[in-house]
Order: structure tokens, then sequence, then C-alpha cells
């Protein structure tokens, strides 16, 4: 299976930035030929703190997502943290993405699958790969036709994630794929004072890891700033170091 790409800015700063951001990606498209999803968040409902940028809001995103959309020809993937948003947000995103902490909510993941998009449901940082079967199952008897895995690291004590490769392969029996998000697997969550901390340096290396356990698609969160982000900034692989890894995560394919 050819492998998909994920990426966009962790929440919506401006319309400009997602230009940025999305023509960069139609560049790497165009030069490799490879299926890229743009990602970006009209509301981060799940910050650490009360006072942390969560995003425009689902009417004046989701206009920003489809002009993204309708310009640079991107499928558009991004998440939704109640099952009211669902149906509003699928009018856009070709790929509704469930949050790890609500992966097991019903109505959510019932309301997403009756939209007839792509539903991806991320690994709960509490959960097995085993345990992944029961949200698809919940997805699948709602109608969803595709419904995606994400792996994005277990809780390992406090403020620290630890990634269990063997969920990528343990997961392909119950997903139509499974993807790799190396941007949230090394998160440090809740360790930044108020924020989340992280180590982007190991993205790469998190990559390559999940392209051995045979990942059928990778999740990366960017920025052309990452240090001046206004959300995941730690987290976050800066743009221009975004087309080598892919250049290199897609060979001998």
């Amino acid at each position: 299976m050819t492998p998909i790409f994920i990426a966009g800015p962790c929440v919506i700063e401006s319309f400009a930035l997602l230009e940025t951001v999305a023509e960069k990606l139609v560049e790497i498209r165009k030069k490799y030929g490879f299926d890229i999803y743009f990602k970006a968040s009209f509301d981060k409902a799940n910050r650490t703190s009360i006072h942390s940028f969560r995003g425009p809001g689902i009417e004046k995103g989701k206009q920003m997502l489809a002009d993204v959309k309708s310009k640079y020809a991107l499928p558009v993937l991004t998440d939704i943290h109640e099952s009211c948003q669902a149906a509003e947000a699928g009018e856009v995103a070709d790929v509704l993405q469930i949050p790890a902490f609500l992966c097991r909510q019903t109505d959510l993941l019932v309301a997403a699958a009756r939209t007839g998009r792509i539903v991806n449901i991320k690994k709960a940082q509490f959960l097995s790969a085993g345990d992944m079967q029961y949200p698809v199952e919940k997805a699948r008897d709602a109608g969803a036709k595709e419904v995606w895995l994400t792996e994005r690291g277990n809780s390992f004590g406090y403020n620290t994630l630890v990634v269990d490769f063997r969920n990528i392969p343990l997961m392909k029996p119950y997903a139509d794929r499974v993807i790799m998000d190396c941007t949230h697997s090394v998160q440090r969550p809740g360790a930044a004072g108020g924020k989340t901390g992280g180590n982007r340096e190991f993205i790469p290396s998190m990559a390559m890891a999940a392209k051995a356990f045979g990942a059928d698609g990778y999740f990366f969160e960017t920025h052309p700033s990452p240090d001046k982000a206004l959300s995941d900034g730690p987290n976050m692989i800066e743009l221009k170091k975004l087309e080598e890894l892919i250049r290199k995560l897609g060979q001998d394919l």
C-alpha cells in the first residue's frame, strides 16, 4: 500500500499560514506524486490552559479550510470534539479525526461515521492496540465506509509518552489504514508550565521506525517557525525540513 501523508499546522492561526503550508505541500506532491492531506484544526478544545489559543472556531475555520481545498486541490483533514460538529465539519473535510482522549466516545464516533467521510481515530494514550477494535466497530456499525487508526504513543508516567511500534501491525486487522502520528508521539504533555512540551528532534526517527513496522501513512504537524506557533510548537517539524523527510519515507516503495 502506497503511504499517505497528513500535514499542516496544529491550529488555524491565519489564512496566510494555511497558504504558506499548502503551497509547500503542493510542491512536494507535484515533485514526488504522493497523496497528501492538508491538516488544520478550527478549534483546539483540549488545550492545557484556559488561556491558550484555540483557533477561529468552526464557522470561520470551515470557510478557511474550504478555501484551501478549493485553491490548492488538497483533500482536508480536521478534528472534531463534539458530535454536533461532525455534520458541519464534514461539509468540507474529507477526513474527520477523532482526538485520542475522545476515541471511546460513542456519539462522536457515530456522528462522524454518518457524514460518509473517512474517520481517522487516534489511539488513546491509555489503550492498547487490541482495544482499538471497539471504536472501529462503533464507526463501521454507524456506516463508516473507511476507518483509519492512528498511533500516537502511550502514557509512560507523568508528562511522558512512549511508542510501542508493535501497535502498528497489531492494529492493521481492524482498520483500512494505520497512520503514525510523528508529532504527538514526541509530546511532553503538560510539561511546559501550562502548555505541552515536546522533543521535535525525534520526529524523523519516529517516522523511520514506523516505516520499518509497516505504517500506511504519516501525520506531521508543521509550521514555518515552530517556536512561534500558537499550539504544539515543540512537537512540530519545521516546514523547510518536511520535504526531505517525506522523500526518505517514500523511497523503495
